[in-house]
């Protein structure tokens, strides 16, 4: 008798974390309640992915334009960025978590920027699950990033133009050691991207949701897996292609 094969479980998940704002608004309450809850959904994610076996959650925190936000709501995600790196670590360090931050750090203050580098070097050695959280993150930045290097590398004769391809910046953009994003969750409504990982989500299974991003829950994410379970991930190939296992076409 043949055993069913195990549905397939992204080895890499992003997400959009939306609508907490609109969460709290709903129950007339100030916008920082809903990050407050937001917070919390975080915990039900990273738990989800621990308990399925997703190898890497990629969150996104805080974008290079939230900065724009009212200075009292930056400020209180900030005061709750600083309390969550300090409660939090220690027990993902516990559960085997990696913590990792991407984006321009230093337009953080530096009592926030001291608590990421503590996390990161607590968490480097731990391979259970990559969490890494975009903060003060946009796509356009990161890929100019890694134009500027190329570029750096150019002028000081280690590179040629020439030698210049899609792996050679694929190399310098932010996670480039870990595989690209498998499905893209977003809650809330929208149905964009929002200049999060543009590189890096060329070939990624997406996933939008109504679903405001503090009533998450694992029965719900539960959903998006079962959908991604169900996609045929051609990756420009054709059905025959992929069923016939041209697996040495696919994008690493």
């Amino acid at each position: 008798m043949s055993i069913a094969a195990s549905p397939p479980v992204p080895h890499h998940l992003a997400v959009i974390m939306d609508g907490n704002g609109r969460w709290a608004e709903r129950r007339r309450r100030p916008r920082a309640i809903g990050h407050r809850a937001g917070a919390r959904a975080v915990n039900v994610c990273i738990d989800f992915c621990l308990e399925r076996g997703v190898q890497a959650l990629t969150l996104f925190a805080f974008s290079s334009e939230n900065w724009g936000r009212p200075e009292e709501e930056v400020g209180a995600l900030m005061k709750l960025f600083l309390g969550a790196l300090d409660r939090e670590v220690e027990e993902l360090h516990r559960r085997g978590v990696r913590v990792r931050f991407i984006g321009e750090r230093e337009r953080f203050a530096a009592d926030i920027r001291q608590r990421m580098q503590v996390a990161e070097s607590l968490t480097a050695g731990n391979t259970r699950l990559h969490l890494n959280v975009a903060a003060s993150y946009g796509g356009r930045q990161d890929i100019a990033q890694a134009a500027r290097a190329l570029a750096a590398d150019v002028a000081a004769g280690r590179l040629k133009p020439e030698d210049i391809d899609e792996a050679a910046l694929g190399a310098r953009i932010s996670l480039a050691d870990l595989p690209a994003p498998d499905l893209f969750i977003r809650t809330g409504g929208d149905h964009r991207v929002s200049n999060f990982l543009l590189w890096q989500l060329a070939y990624t299974e997406l996933w939008f949701t109504d679903v405001l991003w503090p009533d998450l829950d694992a029965p719900l994410l539960q959903r998006a897996l079962d959908d991604y379970a169900q996609r045929e991930r051609r990756f420009g190939l054709t059905s025959a292609q992929v069923a016939g296992g041209a697996t040495e076409k696919l994008p690493a």
